[in-house]
């Protein structure tokens, strides 16, 4: 009985430090490393990116980054995309939850012969994360953003999460 309760204790523990995730391990076993990250701190120091939203409308409408153009993914157009930035060369950021949808849209730029995409690692969960500012509908700073589902939601720390708007 007495090697029970040490052994018991391991064990708990160690199942559930396995069923933790972070953002870092989610993106690794995620995403395939086809745009290359940018920091919340350099976007942060960036001057007059394109930042694109690759959220679904409902995420983007309860809060997003500062100036973000929202591009969905289910519903993404490239075409659309082409027409607002014909240069090819012109620094973009694709940002998403915590950067597997962004990766996917920035792919999808990139073959179609855009230069300079970048995807935010951890996304708008490690922006908030980290204490920036996100944005409402109505350009009003708030501390709410959508965290997809109870799943996602827990790697978002720093915000008042909301489910649905």
């Amino acid at each position: 009985m007495r090697f029970f309760i040490p052994i018991f204790l391991f064990l708990m523990l160690s199942i559930s430090s396995c069923a933790q995730q972070s953002i870092p391990k989610a993106l690794k076993q995620l995403n395939d490393d086809t745009v290359d990250y940018i920091s919340v701190e350099e976007l942060h120091e960036m001057e007059t990116p394109l930042v694109l939203d690759a959220r679904e409308k409902e995420e983007f409408q309860v809060s997003h980054l500062k100036d973000a153009v929202w591009v969905g993914y289910e519903d993404f157009d490239l075409d659309q995309v082409m027409q607002q930035v014909p240069s090819k060369e012109n620094p973009i950021v694709v940002y998403c939850s915590i950067g597997v949808r962004s990766e996917d849209i920035g792919e999808r730029l990139k073959n179609a012969g855009y230069t300079n995409v970048k995807n935010l690692y951890g996304g708008i969960f490690e922006w908030k994360n980290k204490g920036y500012p996100v944005y409402d509908e109505q350009q009003q700073e708030t501390k709410k953003v959508h965290a997809f589902n109870t799943y996602w939601g827990r790697f978002l720390t720093n915000a008042d999460k909301v489910y649905n708007k």
